[in-house]
């Protein structure tokens, strides 16, 4: 039986020995500065642009069902994926320019707004994108007054809306992620 009070030791074996002009530490120590997604990347301008589009697609399909005066909540659902889309849009041209200059957006305070304004329209998204699928639901199922494609349209759009959650999602997690680490 092995004791597991006693440690063991392992000999280490010595570092080769170094000739002139060799730098001291040919692999550079430390994090990874440029994760796919963070702000000022080509993953970032991704998202952004995913973000966009799933939202924009989502409020003119909703806004084409005629249903929004019905439900408050649908009415709702198009501002809360327009505000999505004014947001993703405007950081979409942020992240295409420090692309463009070659610039990292790492100030903590940059990376603070991002991660805020993240969190707050994927709240927004979610909730409008949750309770439309609750009227869709309702509307469909219980009072069988699914007029035409109207309930696929609702389901679509719905389904859009949380596809620009997702992403936004992905983005505010990247954010503090970066903002936390600092």
């Amino acid at each position: 039986m092995v004791n597991a009070t006693c440690p063991s030791v392992h000999p280490v074996e010595a570092p080769p020995p170094q000739t002139h002009g060799e730098p001291q530490n040919p692999m550079p120590q430390g994090r990874m500065n440029d994760i796919p997604g963070m702000p000022g990347t080509r993953g970032g301008l991704t998202l952004r642009l995913n973000q966009f589009v799933f939202a924009l697609v989502a409020g003119c399909v909703m806004a084409s069902t005629h249903a929004t005066s019905t439900y408050t909540i649908l009415r709702y659902f198009v501002n809360a994926v327009s505000l999505q889309c004014l947001w993703s849009l405007s950081l979409g041209f942020v992240d295409l320019y420090a692309i463009l200059v070659k610039r990292r957006l790492r100030n903590p305070k940059v990376v603070s707004v991002f991660a805020v304004g993240d969190g707050i329209s994927s709240t927004i998204t979610f909730a409008a994108a949750s309770a439309s699928a609750g009227i869709s639901v309702l509307d469909s199922n219980d009072f069988h007054s699914c007029i035409r494609d109207r309930c696929t349209r609702y389901q679509a759009s719905i389904a859009m809306a949380f596809l620009s959650w997702f992403a936004v999602s992905s983005s505010f997690v990247l954010n503090f992620w970066t903002l936390a680490s600092k």
